[in-house]
């Protein structure tokens, strides 16, 4: 009679082949399951960059990928100030202090567009900032002039004619209508007193080098004010920018009067520029 004899091991024997099948096959999976979340991410993170509205980066693939780049730039913290550099005259600025914003900070995302995404400007509030910068600019064209913004290509920017700074085609500042917020370069002392105020923060670019060569190292977003007492005080860090930009009266006085957006009018007074800064 024929026998049966065990195996004397249980382990069971793949050959090579089916080892690297088997590797093969847990791969395929193991690249599946982290697509899906992957890809998910991608596809919101990218939307979150469509919701910005336009900017000086167009609003395509190549776009989203450029700024996801240059995402490895960015500042880490941007409420911490420029350095001063030893030599630079003048050494103190121009805005002196500034009045403590109230509430929190708003929230702000993106690089290119870089936008307010709360406590955005009543629509009122907006077109008395907007139509205060096209004012300073008509009474004083003989320094100063609106055109489109070099920066970010879809709003309106402040020029200077002749400018003492180099920013890009002299460019002060510019607005942005689906927020009201600003993007404006500042003397560095300047910098720190609208950090330490709560008025605004650093551009996630603005580390100067050759990121310079897409914003200024002092470049700055100034939160969109929320009603004519905190236009007052967006307006005097426009004039300091444009102390920064096109010098100190170097062309002469900067006059101009414009409505705050409920009635009151704005008028000049005297600072290092003479843009508007104060309420009649």
């Amino acid at each position: 009679m024929a026998t049966y004899s065990a195996p004397t091991s249980g382990a069971l024997t793949l050959s090579g082949a089916d080892v690297w099948h088997t590797l093969f096959l847990y791969s395929r999976f193991a690249t599946l399951v982290l697509a899906f979340p992957a890809a998910s991410f991608v596809y919101k993170d990218y939307k979150a960059f469509i919701a910005l509205g336009p900017g000086g980066t167009p609003q395509t693939v190549a776009g989203y990928l450029r700024i996801k780049a240059l995402g490895c730039f960015t500042l880490h913290d941007t409420f911490t100030p420029p350095p001063i550099p030893p030599t630079l005259r003048p050494y103190s600025g121009f805005l002196g202090s500034l009045p403590q914003r109230e509430g929190t900070r708003p929230t702000v995302g993106g690089i290119a567009p870089h936008r307010q995404r709360t406590q955005k400007a009543p629509a009122h509030i907006y077109a008395a900032l907007a139509s205060a910068i096209e004012d300073v600019a008509t009474r004083n064209g003989h320094r100063l002039r609106l055109g489109t913004s070099c920066f970010e290509k879809n709003s309106t920017g402040l020029f200077s004619v002749s400018p003492l700074r180099p920013t890009c085609k002299g460019e002060i500042c510019h607005s942005h209508p689906s927020d009201g917020s600003m993007h404006m370069a500042l003397h560095p002392a300047d910098v720190r007193t609208v950090l330490e105020s709560g008025w605004g923060e650093r551009h996630p670019l603005a580390r100067g080098g050759w990121l310079e060569r897409f914003v200024p190292g002092t470049f700055v977003m100034i939160y969109a004010p929320r009603d004519p007492r905190e236009l007052r005080t967006v307006m005097e860090i426009v004039d300091a920018a444009t102390c920064w930009v096109d010098g100190p009266k170097r062309a002469g006085r900067v006059d101009g009067v414009a409505e705050d957006g409920e009635g009151n009018m704005l008028e000049r007074r005297d600072s290092a520029c003479g843009m508007l800064k104060q309420y009649v």
